[in-house]
């Protein structure tokens, strides 16, 4: 996990994947809440849980599921792994998700820590014991 072409423009990457994410999010979030209208509002109440939950879910399943990443980040061709190389489990996802969005509402050190280090890891990364990296180099490393 330290060699240099696995964080090769990782994060033109994640900003763009994150972008991505939120595109496919939003269009969730507005699906939900036509049925919501088409319902008459029978959904409502269900939507207005659902909604808030929707991103937690989307990012902490998809990191911790088996590609490690969400649909914006295997467009992108990045993955989340542990400090060891490993994937990341749900839990470590989960808390990884947390703090990103706790970091991303509370301060803008978000991204200026990823500048500071050679593996251009966030603030949530450090807090999680995750790094973001380079699908490519990951499958150029293991050949």
């Amino acid at each position: 996990m330290t060699h240099p072409e696995l964080f090769d423009g990782i994060m033109f990457r994640r900003v763009v994947a994150y972008l991505i994410d939120v595109v496919i999010l939003s269009g969730a979030a507005v699906f939900l809440w036509f049925l919501v209208v088409m319902t008459l509002g029978l959904l409502g109440p269900i939507a207005a849980l659902t909604t808030p939950v929707l991103p937690l879910a989307y990012h902490s399943l998809l990191i911790g599921g088996p590609n490690s990443a969400t649909i914006g980040m295997r467009m992108m061709g990045i993955e989340v792994r542990r400090l060891d190389g490993g994937r990341p489990d749900l839990v470590q996802a989960l808390v990884q998700t947390l703090l990103f969005y706790a970091t991303l509402a509370l301060t803008g050190l978000l991204l200026i820590v990823a500048f500071f280090n050679d593996r251009r890891r966030c603030l949530h990364d450090w807090l999680s014991g995750t790094l973001t990296v380079n699908t490519a180099g990951l499958i150029h490393r293991s050949n």
